[in-house]
């Protein structure tokens, strides 16, 4: 019989709601065990939707559970280090919602942490799992596009009104659009190429009403004969493409966000069929010399499948495979972060370092 992995779920907020307990509820080898929050309504609908979960009010009933195999932290950046590492000490593999941490050293921590207690550790980069990310590996590898020499990917949304209650809008460790956004196209964009050896960042507050955290930024990752810029704003009413490549021998084009958060919110389930596949309208296509004559080909998007980051850590756990988001990778995508504020701060290209 398959091992079945008891969780527990910190926070029943948008990660809890949206990317986490969706998964955990469609993977037979979970099962959605406890789900704490302090706020009654979220309480309610926990129980309306969960009802074979209990409902707790506090990390803590969740963390000092001993029937809890795996807690899923799903809480305020601010509290991503404090409430990891309470559950690993008490014996929990974790799986921790992005930004990992604040600070790498807080991330060196935890990796250290992890491995002192034989404890699986894994961070929610669900955005590896995109359909546009899984597209760009499959033309990068078929080699269409001959030497690439510059990518660039945005991250953009609309919204011109602050949000007085959002944490994320507050002047707090973690706070901001980089820590929220651009911490999944450095994840993506690590996992494509490595560690760049140089970035340049420029952040930038651009909507009225006091804003006291940016939400506007560019970051360019260097590499040898490689030039990576991510981009994301609050102010795009009407989007251009999401991913730019150029190469030796053609162009990559593709506009269109994944389909699955979408769907998530509307209420669909990643067990319905056609989970993840875009619409022909938002197919990327390749532009290139054939026969001496330029030539344009749709690329068929290959399905996104945030599914599979849970799957992976089942297995990790169950099973002892490696794992597909591991710690260290996390933690280099904190460590950038640390650098472009500084960058941004010092109006410079920095070197990396660990």
């Amino acid at each position: 019989m398959k091992k079945i992995i008891n969780t527990g779920l910190i926070g029943f907020g948008n990660s809890g709601q949206t990317f986490f307990a969706p998964f955990i509820e469609a993977d037979p080898g979970f099962k959605l065990a406890s789900i704490s929050t302090s706020d009654p309504a979220k309480a309610a609908k926990a129980n309306e939707v969960y009802p074979n979960a209990k409902v707790v009010q506090t990390a803590d009933d969740v963390i000092n559970d001993p029937g809890i195999d795996l807690v899923l932290v799903g809480s305020p950046n601010t509290s991503h280090f404090d409430l990891t590492r309470k559950a690993l000490l008490a014996g929990k593999h974790v799986l921790v919602e992005k930004p990992f941490t604040i600070t790498s050293a807080e991330a060196d921590e935890l990796i250290a942490l992890a491995k002192q207690q034989n404890r699986v550790l894994s961070v929610h980069h669900n955005r590896r799992f995109d359909s546009g990310h899984n597209t760009i590996k499959k033309v990068l590898a078929s080699g269409v596009l001959g030497k690439l020499v510059e990518m660039e990917v945005h991250y953009d949304r609309y919204r011109l009104g602050l949000r007085p209650q959002a944490w994320r809008e507050k002047p707090l460790p973690g706070s901001g659009i980089f820590y929220d956004l651009g911490a999944h196209l450095i994840d993506a964009s690590l996992e494509l190429f490595g560690k760049p050896t140089e970035l340049t960042c420029m952040m930038t507050t651009q909507r009225p009403g006091g804003l006291e955290v940016e939400d506007n930024y560019e970051l360019i990752l260097w590499y040898p004969g490689l030039k990576v810029t991510l981009k994301g704003g609050m102010l795009v009413k009407e989007a251009g493409p999401v991913y730019t490549l150029y190469g030796y021998d053609g162009t990559f084009i593709k506009y269109g966000m994944d389909v699955q958060e979408e769907a998530l919110k509307a209420g669909h389930k990643p067990t319905e069929p056609g989970w993840g596949v875009e619409p022909e309208s938002i197919w990327g296509h390749v532009t290139r010399d054939v026969d001496g004559k330029t030539v344009t080909e749709v690329i068929p998007s290959e399905p996104g499948r945030y599914q599979d980051l849970f799957r992976n850590v089942y297995e990790a756990i169950a099973e002892g495979k490696p794992l597909i988001v591991q710690p260290e990778h996390a933690r280099t995508t904190i460590r950038i972060i640390e650098l472009a504020f500084q960058s941004s701060q010092e109006k410079r290209t920095v070197s990396y370092s660990d």
